[in-house]
């Protein structure tokens, strides 16, 4: 695709996305939950569905919301609310530290720069780019596996891996896209731009696509 046109997408699918369903972290950004329940979801999120992790959010939050409710819950009783999301044993020992931690080092508030968030455990550049972008509205740009997946089949990045395109983007994605970035191409990966056949075939921005490493549609 022409460098030029990511404005031109960034506009289609932003007219789109009202039709397809929200990302469970950016609906918590948008009902203004907070940096800690977004940050805590995006923990549960990893290798799990969305529709797993909005459940199991849902539960944790009912019993805890903020670091101080969370310590006071054992950590067999998170694994078991968050169940079944992957790793949940591993999970609900994370929430357990990264809580005593934001309480220990932070004074029980979420750090709101990348650099502090990647300090806390389990928290990679993807979660704290998105703590960053939707928890406190700064600059960010999560990239997962739909970001990466998409920037490069567009032919706006042409990369290897999620951090190099994380590092790509900020190079040339306008600012003013960064925090909706991640939401507009997460929707789209997951209704129209599948990893396996997407569904080019009512593509709202097919035209600008390079179709990259595409071999088979629908």
């Amino acid at each position: 695709m022409n460098d030029r046109d990511i404005s031109r997408v960034v506009q289609i699918l932003s007219n789109h996305l009202k039709a397809w369903e929200l990302p469970i972290v950016t609906d918590l950004a948008e009902k203004k939950r907070g940096p800690y329940m977004i940050l805590v979801s995006t923990l549960l999120s990893l290798r799990t569905k969305d529709e797993v992790t909005a459940e199991a959010s849902a539960r944790l939050f009912a019993l805890a919301s903020t670091p101080d409710a969370m310590i006071r819950i054992p950590e067999k009783e998170i694994a078991r609310v968050i169940y079944p999301v992957g790793f949940y044993k591993t999970k609900a020992k994370t929430i357990l530290q990264v809580s005593r931690d934001i309480i220990d080092r932070f004074a029980g508030r979420v750090p709101d720069s990348i650099d502090a968030l990647l300090t806390l455990k389990g928290v990679g550049r993807k979660t704290a780019n998105l703590v960053v972008a939707l928890g406190y509205g700064k600059d960010g740009i999560c990239v997962d596996t739909h970001v990466h997946r998409i920037s490069n089949r567009l032919g706006y990045v042409k990369t290897k891996n999620p951090q190099a395109t994380e590092f790509a983007l900020r190079d040339k994605l306008p600012k003013k896209y960064w925090q909706v970035y991640n939401t507009l191409m997460v929707a789209f990966g997951r209704n129209i731009c599948r990893p396996l056949s997407p569904l080019c075939s009512v593509c709202p921005v097919f035209s600008f696509c390079d179709r990259a490493g595409v071999t088979r549609s629908r």
